[in-house]
């Protein structure tokens, strides 16, 4: 397979993971709202209210979408092929590899792409070709045809 086929799988994998795992969280979330929703008010002082069990519900739907935002990212960087694209595959790797067993075959596969030859030759060229003639990133004058010389600095003067 080419680089970019690879790249491709990879922003699709994370789409896949993220659109699960949200998915998963609010179901879980809505599940666990309706559940203690229902529930009728303790007569003992020491039951929690069933308000607490929402908001408990309602922290693990907004915790688990947004767990899944470095993913949804890290898709969007790869499928456009951004440059930025290798940070944001390793973030959601890193976070991808605590949830077993999709988010870590996403999270290792993730690494292993981005750290091979392949992801190397997509995502790892030097500035020169990224650039689109702006900056002169190895020091040769566009006008003029000239490779600047390295000029060592002067050093500190000998204080003892």
């Amino acid at each position: 397979m080419t680089p970019e086929q690879h790249n491709k799988y990879l922003g699709l994998a994370h789409l896949g993971y993220a659109a699960l795992h949200s998915l998963m969280g609010l179901v879980v979330g809505i599940m666990m709202i309706i559940m203690f929703s229902t529930l009728p008010s303790s007569q003992r002082a020491s039951d929690p209210p069933p308000g607490f069990f929402i908001a408990i519900g309602g922290f693990v739907l907004v915790f688990s979408i947004e767990w899944s935002l470095p993913s949804m990212i890290a898709a969007y960087a790869l499928l456009k092929k951004k440059r930025w694209a290798k940070i944001a595959g390793l973030v959601a790797g890193a976070f991808a590899a605590a949830q077993m067993p999709i988010g870590t075959a996403v999270s290792v596969y993730t690494f292993w792409f981005l750290f091979s030859p392949p992801g190397r030759l997509l995502y790892d060229q030097p500035a020169q070709s990224l650039t689109t003639g702006q900056a002169d990133p190895i020091g040769i004058d566009q006008e003029k045809g000239k490779v600047h010389q390295y000029v060592p600095p002067v050093s500190p003067p000998d204080w003892r």
